[in-house]
């Protein structure tokens, strides 16, 4: 009688890695199954791991991917923009530290002129502008005398 299963295929194959054989003995016990099933299963394991055989597995490790990298991206932007935060508010409080330091007053004025530069640095990204550079004639400090 013949098989009903149409999909079932008789492949032969000779294995010469000892550490191959041994790896598909010990998964057949730990399955109880026959050799050569572990086999097809190890294969179909391979298989999916391949490239050509799933591109829609890539696909989605790769969107995995991207968006773990993502979220460690705004991690990461986001304690870097806490530290300018601070680093701006020690600068606007001019360092080393004076007692007009502690006004509310001074204080209030620091925190708008941060906002200020908060604003002006958002509003050249979205307008996809670099930082404004020197005007154009204007002698700088560098430059070397004429």
């Amino acid at each position: 009688m013949a098989r009903s299963n149409p999909r079932t295929s008789r492949v032969q194959v000779y294995l010469n890695d000892p550490k191959v054989v041994s790896g598909l003995n010990r998964e057949a016990r730990a399955g109880r199954m026959p050799l050569s099933q572990a086999a097809g299963r190890a294969i179909a394991r391979g298989l999916l791991k391949s490239p050509q055989a799933d591109p829609e597995d890539r696909l989605l490790q790769l969107e995995r991917s991207l968006r773990d990298h993502m979220r460690s991206t705004a991690r990461d932007m986001q304690i870097v923009q806490e530290l300018l935060i601070e680093v701006a508010r020690a600068f606007f409080l001019r360092l080393p530290d004076a007692v007009v330091d502690q006004d509310p007053t001074v204080q209030a004025a620091v925190d708008r002129r941060i906002e200020r530069l908060l604003d002006a640095t958002a509003a050249r990204i979205v307008a996809g502008r670099a930082a404004p550079g020197p005007v154009a004639g204007e002698p700088r400090s560098f430059d070397p005398p004429a």
